[in-house]
């Protein structure tokens, strides 16, 4: 249990910087991904260790500041509304008319693992409540 603490203040502490997340190498095709969509602003790619049936993320490719989604401004209303879109467009692509689950970690208390924002998108099976 310490150990996960550490980790998590570690992981909050990189949220402070600029340093390239994963994501970011993901972006620039340093790191090869699964992308399933991609326009000017938003990347969605299938999740390394998937929780669903279909489970894929959705970033904005420039973070503009959005480590996390307790960091958004005004001014990331525009970009936070077309995740959502991308979300739901690419679950319709992936057969998900039926339903799914849009979830953002925030934190370490939220399980954040990686400090660029990012969407889950998980279905394809029902899916369970409570979420934790």
């Amino acid at each position: 249990m310490a150990s996960e603490e550490a980790a998590a203040k570690a992981n909050a502490h990189m949220a402070e910087t600029d340093a390239p997340t994963i994501f970011d190498k993901i972006i620039s095709k340093e790191i090869k991904a699964n992308i399933i969509y991609e326009d000017d602003e938003a990347l969605a790619f299938r999740d390394i260790s998937p929780q669903a049936p279909v489970h894929f993320l959705v970033i904005p490719k420039n973070r503009s500041g959005l480590t996390r989604l307790s960091k958004a401004t005004e001014a990331h209303k525009p970009l936070l509304g077309h995740l959502m879109w991308v979300a739901q467009h690419v679950a319709m692509k992936e057969n998900l008319g039926d339903g799914f689950r849009v979830t953002v970690n925030d934190g370490p208390n939220g399980s954040q693992s990686v400090y660029h924002l990012h969407l889950h998108v998980m279905g394809g099976r029902q899916m369970g409540w409570p979420p934790g």
